[in-house]
């Protein structure tokens, strides 16, 4: 490697620092710094007296569907739009008001979800369970559920941070992805950013999670199926084919990098859809290079923007971001990285609700079409 590409590489790599900690009850917890620093850092202990986590839940199999459904008892009681005063996520500034982060300052911080939906304590079957009458017997909820906190400013949004805060929040998806699939319990890792009440925020403060399912979600089996047909039929990869087609026509992409494109889908189903594809084949973030990572992290903040604009008079759309990434086990192969990006937002001040055909059939309707919807996202680039 000659000097210039060696220094273009070093450039890319991501100059922070990760320092593991424990908190009060056990969980694990992750301080992700935009630069790294000599000596320790983030060594201030959780002093709050935690009862031990929550076991995990069960998962019951719906033999109408041939879906697996968590049984989490334990979330119902979670915390639920607190006021700024009392968010889990502020950093410790008050020993006397302790919080999730025992540190007063951070810039991005992963812990495992003091309510997990799936959780690595697990109990066995009560003796007098009954069992289903059909189907398989009923399986521990077993997983990893992990929060990721974006800033420790409160009223921080994702698109306003400093670049070196999205690279380094790029890097944290990562290594939550890279640990979590290395569990052999583990079927496929999720990472999501939820953003704005209207879709079921519960905590204003910037952040998103990670979860490891202990089967592969149903979107995924179907996406699975999907590429399984289309690999017997043309011997190609399903994912890979749609990205090269998109990019092709070209009458739907809205954005492409050296890395990276992203499109509206052809059959968009939300009001506001864009997928992010990588322009080489890798299964998850884990996999991602130095020079994707970099290029990811300002290509994602830009995607944000242009959603933000979407709708003329509004400064901040509601929107669910979620990275599909292929199963760590049997089929992996037929997986491939992409996110997913969606508002439910249809105009000013107005939700798409899921009408009685879509939420009891499955039967999707779009108001609008993925072409015009593309055409939006490109006169709002910045």
């Amino acid at each position: 490697m000659d000097a210039v590409a060696r220094a273009a590489g070093e450039a890319q790599r991501w100059p922070g620092q990760v320092t593991e900690q424990t908190m009060a009850d056990g969980r694990p917890m992750f301080y992700f710094d935009d630069v790294a620093t000599d000596g320790p850092v983030h060594q201030a202990p959780d002093t709050r007296p935690l009862p031990e986590p929550p076991h995990a839940g069960e998962q019951r199999f719906d033999v109408l569907t041939g879906e697996w459904v968590t049984i989490a008892g334990h979330r119902m009681n979670r915390t639920f739009l607190p006021s700024a005063a009392d968010c889990p996520l502020d950093p410790t500034t008050d020993p006397a008001r302790p919080t999730e982060v025992p540190d007063s300052g951070y810039d991005v911080v992963a812990f495992a979800n003091r309510f997990p939906s799936f959780a690595p304590l697990t109990v066995g079957p009560a003796a007098d369970a009954t069992p289903p009458p059909f189907g398989p017997a009923d399986l521990p909820a077993y997983g990893h559920c992990d929060v990721v906190v974006f800033s420790s400013d409160h009223d921080a949004a994702v698109a306003d941070l400093p670049a070196a805060r999205m690279r380094t929040i790029v890097e944290a998806w990562a290594h939550r992805t890279a640990a979590h699939s290395a569990d052999p319990r583990i079927a496929e890792v999720f990472v999501f950013e939820n953003s704005g009440q209207e879709i079921g925020v519960t905590l204003s403060h910037p952040h998103g999670q990670v979860y490891a399912y202990p089967v592969v979600p149903p979107r995924s089996q179907q996406l699975v199926e999907q590429a399984r047909r289309h690999r017997a039929v043309t011997g190609g990869n399903l994912l890979a084919d749609v990205l090269a087609a998109e990019r092709a026509e070209g009458t739907r992409v809205v954005l492409q990098g050296e890395h990276f494109t992203a499109y509206v889908p052809r059959a968009a189903r939300w009001p506001v859809e864009v997928h992010l594809a990588p322009h080489r084949d890798v299964p998850d973030l884990a996999a991602l290079d130095d020079a994707e990572r970099a290029e990811l992290a300002t290509v994602y903040q830009e995607l944000l923007r242009r959603v933000n604009r979407f709708h003329p008079g509004v400064d901040r759309v509601p929107y669910i971001s979620g990275w599909h990434q292929a199963p760590t086990g049997e089929d992996r192969e037929l997986g491939r990285l992409h996110l997913q990006l969606f508002s439910l937002l249809r105009a000013p001040g107005k939700l798409k609700y899921l009408a009685g055909s879509e939420s009891g059939m499955g039967a999707w309707i779009n108001d609008t079409t993925p072409e015009r919807i593309a055409d939006r996202l490109r006169e709002v680039a910045s």
